[in-house]
């Protein structure tokens, strides 16, 4: 496998801010179990959501709110209910296990069953290397296959490539004979390109990156959703894998477009936790009835004032003092109008969604 050798003064300065923040973690997320519990929970439910809808899911983050909640149920009508069911005990999965989950082919395809363990549809293939072909093609208005995007392997060579992609990034991994961001970006895009399932790459492909990240140390990526990064910059997403996969068959692969997508998807990535973590800060100078009141938020989801004054048991007129003070600042969404008004934190779903 010709791997990158040498990277641009861009790829550098991104990989060694990406660094200092994941050395800073430590020291920056020493927030209390419940914020860092509520952090992890929204990310969560953007990574699950992002990812899914990427592929064609349709469900908005309140509805994906609702299904995590109620997963015990283990029986899910629609194909998008079960393709977030499967996504969401992969992501837990790795996030519990990833220190005993190498990469080897049999965790990835352990992964790939877990993802897919919903799925009736693909009950026969889950955990298998595809037998058909799968090429990457576009479809017209009507559905109708209009072409080829872009060839992925064959079937009979997909066992092969796998092997050898599985090695090559052990040992990369092993020799530190480059930066684990760049392996793992390495990683992925040669991944996608054999496509080695029948059915769920995409996603597959995104668990993995998770997994990797954490092996690597980044332990800062459970509180932050990549796959929400990548959802905001789909079609550059698209254009920076074929720039790159395109050109995996030749003498000189090009990682340039994929390498710089991703290191810039991890710095935003970064940049959103950062923000996050600066408005918890935030919150520890401001007035207890303020704290309490983003306290019973992040315990319901959505709360009208009638209700904000029977949890916290304050007037009403210095509830909606500090509520306007919320929402001047940009900590409380108000939605609604009238009687009908109701507030919740931004960025986290509230169950029937926006008003």
């Amino acid at each position: 496998m010709r791997e990158p050798r040498l990277l641009g003064p861009e790829f550098v300065q991104l990989i060694a801010e990406i660094d200092e923040f994941k050395g800073r973690w430590e020291a920056i997320g020493r927030l209390s179990p419940d914020r860092l519990g509520m952090l992890r929970k929204v990310a969560t439910i953007e990574s699950v959501a992002s990812s899914t809808r990427i592929e064609g899911a349709r469900l908005t983050d309140a509805q994906v709110e609702t299904l995590l909640s109620n997963l015990e149920i283990q029986s899910f009508a629609t194909r998008d209910e079960q393709e977030v069911a499967g996504y969401a005990e992969a992501m837990d999965l790795v996030f519990e296990a990833h220190a005993d989950l190498r990469l080897t082919e049999n965790h990835i395809r352990q992964l790939h069953q877990t993802l897919l363990r919903h799925s009736r549809k693909d009950e026969r293939h889950r955990g298998a290397y595809k037998t058909l072909s799968n090429d990457v093609v576009a479809f017209d208005a009507d559905g109708r296959a209009i072409g080829v995007v872009f060839a992925t392997a064959m079937p009979f060579d997909t066992p092969r490539k796998m092997e050898e992609l599985v090695a090559w990034t052990r040992k990369a991994t092993a020799e530190q004979s480059l930066h684990p961001l760049v392996v793992t970006a390495v990683f992925i895009v040669t991944f996608l390109a054999i496509h080695p399932f029948q059915d769920g790459n995409g996603r597959l492909s995104r668990i993995l990156t998770t997994l990797l990240l954490l092996r690597a140390g980044y332990a800062y990526v459970p509180y932050a959703s990549l796959e929400r990064v990548i959802e905001d910059n789909k079609d550059h997403y698209y254009k920076a894998l074929r720039r790159t996969q395109t050109t995996l068959d030749g003498d000189q692969p090009d990682w340039e477009p994929w390498i710089g997508f991703f290191l810039r998807c991890l710095k935003r990535q970064k940049d959103g936790l950062l923000r996050r973590l600066e408005r918890e800060a935030d919150r520890d100078r401001l007035p207890e009835i303020s704290r309490l009141i983003l306290a019973a938020l992040e315990q319901t989801g959505r709360l009208s004032i009638a209700e904000l004054e029977a949890v916290i048991g304050t007037n009403r007129n210095t509830l909606k003092v500090r509520l306007r003070e919320l929402v001047a600042a940009g900590q409380v969404r108000r939605h609604g109008k009238a009687r009908a008004t109701w507030y919740a934190l931004p960025g986290l779903p509230s169950p029937g969604g926006d008003a």
